[in-house]
């Protein structure tokens, strides 16, 4: 039953007389709430004070509730387990976050305006740095809006441990050794590439010149040059932007690379885990949404490289960043939206757009000669850039699209976006030379991301009056004074009724799971056929081995993965395995659509909403032949509980989809591990060439052992995972429930407190939600109107 308890709210423990008294969490201040909203336009404003107080009235009658049902069970020496069940649950429900966070990913590579544009969007012009010839951002900036009067960063390093398995790869990255013989080791090898010239720095910066010649225990011994504290965050304050800025600049900005003259805080930037920003109260970004700066490529540290790509799956939108210059393709470019796609299969994203910046950057003499012939005149900067804009637009949303269509399924939400492109200058927002401040497209992303926010909130409010109201339902039942001992349900009939709905609902997993089979099977022939040749193309270099030798140590001492500040991501293991997602990818987004119900055949979620539904119907036609004359209010509660439960599993799906699509490159790594591990204590003479051949042996004889076989079976036992644990959990939950439903005798009637007025109070919550959906709508119908109305078209 652990699996079910998950689901169903915190279980007490057998002697928790004290953990009942537990205070539930203390409401917001009126002020604070009043403030969350200043962010939106007077109509959207409407509709969240309404939403909020919905939500706010009815966690007041929670705990309400809870309070009574406390001080009825005080004295009790065994509590009822309906009780038990129905407290767990109303605590849950008080302490539920009121919204969790949307997280909005600026994903870019170094240069392409990420900070800028968050800058921007903040109204703070300098206060994420922005990139110079050897400034960026060095890590994941994470800025949001909160109740504070003040400006706050807290600055996340990473552990003790963390540092040092990062030290000892950085080590051997620069061990040297000399040949049996004496002989001096290649000129290759010490040709400094990227990976040696980055190793080199973050070493220096941390212990001073001279740090690369020192052994791993020697540093181990050595103490850092900057002051880290024992709790790993630092925490800055300040009370104006700029102040704030100015104190953390030397955290997050990847400083040049000279000597000692940095300053404490400069020195410690290698590590470094993230850093989180809060702004007070906004009238720009409203609470609620953090604003995500994402380095383009990763990084070498295995935990920051880890938080990288979560950090990427957890933001429901994705904003791929590219500059005007950059944004008609090349190698960075489109990582960057193939990541964003693996976001979409594997995470939580639900929206991905290409913000096209710096648009502003146009010679208008090139530009007009390079214009076709018969097109209409361009007067001035302006036209030119609007004009342009308009052309990368429906260029970029064709090329975007037709990408899409081939790797998502055709209901994806990414399709149906009215915008996939946005073309914004940050530089014109400030300026206005050329532009106007609409036509710089900033006011655009900030309604964007405000409608985001409160499609949301209507939402999870809905949602969550919904389940409160199911609970009062049980929590009346127990009061009903007209409560018979002997009407109950027909108890096996309906045991009956769900093991056959839960055997249907098995087969239909299965025959879902099952579509994944083919392309798998066509994937690993493909993937079996042209292995050599991808793996070719990671290991050759145009220019030759020149500097590539400590990249490739670099790639073998983190079993394949290679992720730096500023060349691109380099992964064997997914490059090899690509061609069995290629076959894949269209039938597993299918698998886990987020189209409405029914959407789409090959869909997931529409089989469990089938079996919601089933049994809800027959709850109800239990209750029609019985006439559920005594006990309407446990008829409607198990109605809205298994609402509530089955709900509660598409959080559940959606967690463990990451596992089911990383299962093919995390079976590939795993079996190629031995050979990256004998590749990187390759030193010496020709180590390069002999780096690659043994990769090339390596992957060559797990082919031959049925590498990629392994990879499918991999993916196959991990859906066969989520169908078990999706059928405990609905066996588990609904036993729970039909237990509730039918214990008679038993103490579950016991009489509490009266509730009456918390009941009637909920009832009339539920019924305001359609009222005020209705009043959002008229109210966005009217602004609509009145914008049209508008000769200046002015945003509200």
């Amino acid at each position: 039953m652990a699996e079910t308890e998950d689901l169903l709210g915190p279980k007490l423990p057998p002697a928790a007389a004290a953990d009942l008294f537990k205070e539930p969490m203390r409401k917001r201040r009126r002020s604070d709430r009043e403030l969350r909203f200043q962010a939106f336009p007077s109509a959207e404003q409407s509709a969240l004070k309404e939403y909020e107080k919905l939500e706010s009235r009815t966690r007041r009658v929670l705990s309400n509730t809870y309070q009574k049902l406390i001080q009825s069970v005080f004295l009790d020496d065994s509590i009822p387990s309906g009780v038990k069940y129905l407290i767990n649950r109303l605590l849950a429900m008080i302490e539920k976050p009121t919204l969790e966070p949307i997280y909005i990913g600026f994903f870019g590579s170094t240069g392409a305006g990420k900070s800028s544009l968050i800058n921007a969007l903040i109204q703070q012009a300098m206060f994420l740095p922005v990139s110079g010839e050897s400034i960026c951002t060095s890590c994941v900036v994470q800025v949001s809006s909160g109740c504070s009067e003040q400006y706050e960063a807290k600055i996340h390093l990473l552990s003790d441990q963390e540092w040092k398995e990062e030290l000892k790869n950085l080590t051997k990255l620069l061990h040297r050794t000399e040949e049996a013989g004496g002989e001096d080791v290649g000129v290759e090898m010490w040709d400094r590439g990227e990976a040696m010239e980055e190793a080199i720095w973050k070493l220096q910066m941390v212990y001073g010149t001279g740090a690369e010649r020192k052994s791993y225990e020697d540093l181990l011994r050595a103490k850092p040059k900057g002051k880290i504290p024992n709790s790993r965050i630092i925490t800055l304050k300040a009370e104006e932007a700029g102040e704030l800025s100015v104190k953390l600049d030397p955290y997050i900005r990847t400083q040049t690379r000279d000597g000692d003259g940095e300053s404490g805080e400069t020195r410690i930037w290698p590590l470094i885990k993230h850093v989180e920003v809060t702004l007070p109260k906004s009238a720009l970004i409203p609470e609620g949404v953090v604003l995500v700066d994402i380095p383009g490529t990763g990084d070498f540290n295995s935990k920051r490289d880890e938080m990288w790509k979560k950090t990427i799956d957890k933001c429901s939108v994705i904003w791929v960043i590219s500059d005007v210059e950059r944004a008609s393709g090349g190698r960075a470019h489109e990582d960057l939206v193939n990541e964003s796609i693996k976001a979409c299969q594997r995470g939580f994203c639900m929206d991905i757009a290409l913000v096209v910046t710096k648009t502003d950057k146009l010679n208008l003499p090139e530009y007009l000669r390079e214009r076709k012939v018969g097109t209409r005149a361009i007067q001035n900067q302006r036209e030119a850039v609007l004009q342009r804009n308009e052309t990368i637009k429906l260029q970029r949303s064709r090329i975007l699209k037709e990408k899409f269509k081939r790797k998502l399924p055709a209901d994806s939400k990414v399709l149906e976006a009215s915008d996939l492109v946005y073309t914004v200058s940050a530089h014109e927002y400030w300026q206005q030379a050329h532009l106007t401040e609409e036509e710089t497209e900033i006011p655009k992303l900030r309604e964007y991301i405000r409608k985001r926010l409160l499609d949301k909130k209507r939402k999870v409010v809905t949602k969550y009056v919904t389940e409160a109201f199911g609970l009062l339902l049980l929590t009346a039942s127990f009061n009903s004074a007209e409560n018979l001992p002997n009407e109950h349900l027909h108890l096996s009939s309906l045991r009956r009724f769900v093991e056959e709905k839960t055997a249907l609902l098995e087969r239909a997993m299965e025959q879902c799971f099952a579509l994944v089979e083919r392309p798998l099977q066509e994937g690993v022939l493909v993937a079996r056929a042209s292995y050599r040749r991808l793996l070719g193309a990671c290991l050759v270099r145009s220019r030759g081995n020149q500097g590539f030798h400590q990249t490739l140590k670099a790639v073998c001492l983190k079993n394949g993965i290679y992720a730096s500040r500023t060349l691109a991501r380099i992964n064997l293991n997914e490059a090899i395995a690509q061609p069995i997602y290629d076959q894949i990818d269209p039938v597993f987004g299918a698998i886990f659509s987020d189209g409405e119900p029914m959407a789409h055949v090959l869909a997931l979620m529409p089989h469990i909403e089938a079996f919601k539904q089933s049994l809800q119907e027959k709850m109800t036609e239990i209750g029609m032949r019985n006439g559920w004359k005594y006990d309407g209010y446990r008829k409607s509660f198990i109605i809205q509980e298994i609402s509530a439960i089955l709900g509660g599993l598409e959080g559940y799906i959606l967690r463990k989809k990451r596992k089911i699509y990383e299962s093919v490159t995390s079976s590939v790594q795993n079996d190629l591990k031995p050979c990256y591990e004998e590749a990187a204590q390759i030193t010496g003479k020709k180590a390069c060439e002999r780096m690659k051949d043994i990769i090339r042996r390596g992957v060559e004889r797990q082919v031959a052992e049925g590498m990629f076989e392994r990879a499918q079976e991999r993916m196959q036992h991990q859906f066969q995972l989520l169908k078990n644990g999706i059928t405990e959990k609905a066996k588990g939950s609904i036993a729970t429930l039909l237990a509730l439903a039918s214990s008679q005798g038993d103490g579950l009637y016991k009489e509490l407190a009266d509730v009456r007025s918390e009941y009637k109070e909920m009832e009339k919550l539920h019924r305001s939600l359609r009222e005020v959906a209705e009043n959002a709508q008229l109210r966005r119908g009217m602004q609509d109107f009145l914008l049209r109305m508008s000769p200046s078209k002015a945003a509200p």
